[in-house]
């Protein structure tokens, strides 16, 4: 899994078994690694594509890169690895104008990586009418049943949960993407724990003005894309100092957050992702819900995404639905990923 926020290539690898009907998992080995910064230069590069056929050649490399960080990863290894599932690195999505593409899922991924392969998860949903994305919640739902939202803080905040007895789940707002970009300018890798945040005011008027975006108010199934933050939200918090777009951004995502979470009546939420880590961020949460929000232990905070597209991989192998119609609002149900035997 290769997130917005580039912080680097997570790699999970897990163990998958129905037990009385019911999935269970267990991690055995998750690690993330920094992309080189010549790597970085080149991914970042390729947000500025308009059509997928100007970003082949990063694409060969990025898959290529993939799969020798697979093959490295499982390498010491006891168990036997049967197959690999793979998100790659999202550089377009758009999928109001039928478009989405994540470089890294080419041929060469199976090759440099030595086994079965299933990526590419997202075209297909947005061929059949949807967002192609968020996937991870059927993973909620099978694997992670106990809770009753899953709330996961990455690049952008979304969440999953079942209403009327089907899965629904959509992007609530940026926050690492925000967040680390503006650390980066002030030479760090992220604001740890929140603290840039809890130090500095919020501007109240971008703070007021950014929360009348109409993406916020509208209705799922919707999802959000690096170019939507460009965009939208950008441009105001440009015109503060650094400090203070981190500490309105920490606000707006805050805001949001607690207010959808909320809205959905949330009693029992698991939070993993790495925004999980920003103390600042999560008290303010936990201040403004009536339920209870639960941190995991960190392998699941770290990789969740990681280990749901390997599950979604496995589903794809056996022939089952993946990706849910109710989530993404595509025509169908399905099963979703281009398989590399």
């Amino acid at each position: 899994m290769s997130g917005t926020s580039l912080d680097g290539l997570d790699l999970c690898t897990s163990t998958f078994h129905l037990e009385d009907g019911s999935w269970r998992f267990e991690i055995l080995k998750a690690e993330t690694i920094p992309y080189p910064p010549e790597l970085l230069q080149k991914i970042e590069k390729a947000y500025t594509i308009s059509s997928p056929n100007e970003a082949t050649e990063i694409d060969v490399v990025l898959s290529t890169y993939i799969g020798e960080q697979v093959r490295n990863h499982i390498s010491n290894l006891e168990t036997k690895v049967n197959l690999l599932g793979s998100h790659g690195h999202t550089v377009l999505h758009q999928p109001e104008k039928g478009l989405t593409y994540q470089i890294g899922n080419r041929p060469e991924l199976r090759s440099a990586a030595g086994l079965p392969t299933v990526c590419d998860f997202r075209v297909g949903d947005v061929d059949l009418g949807g967002q192609g994305a968020p996937l991870v919640p059927i993973g909620d739902a099978l694997l992670f049943s106990e809770y009753d939202v899953c709330l996961n803080l990455g690049g952008f905040a979304n969440l999953s949960l079942e209403r009327e007895n089907r899965r629904v789940a959509w992007d609530i707002c940026p926050v690492n993407i925000g967040l680390n970009h503006f650390a980066a300018k002030m030479g760090l890798e992220y604001d740890k724990n929140g603290h840039i945040a809890a130090s500095n005011a919020m501007d109240g008027p971008t703070f007021y003005h950014l929360n009348q975006l109409p993406y916020f108010s509208e209705d799922p199934p919707k999802s959000l894309g690096r170019e939507w933050f460009e965009n939208a939200i950008l441009p105001k918090l440009d015109q503060l100092n650094h400090e203070a777009s981190i500490a309105t951004l920490t606000g707006l995502a805050a805001y949001q957050i607690a207010k959808t979470l909320q809205e959905v009546d949330a009693q029992n939420v698991l939070c993993t992702g790495g925004g999980a880590y920003n103390k600042h961020l999560i008290n303010m949460v936990k201040q403004s819900i009536s339920g209870e929000l639960t941190l995991p232990e960190s392998t699941v905070i770290n990789y969740k995404e990681a280990l749901i597209f390997g599950f979604l991989a496995l589903l794809k192998m056996r022939g089952e639905t993946n990706v849910l119609a109710s989530v993404t609002g595509a025509s169908k149900d399905h099963s979703s990923g281009v398989i590399y035997a």
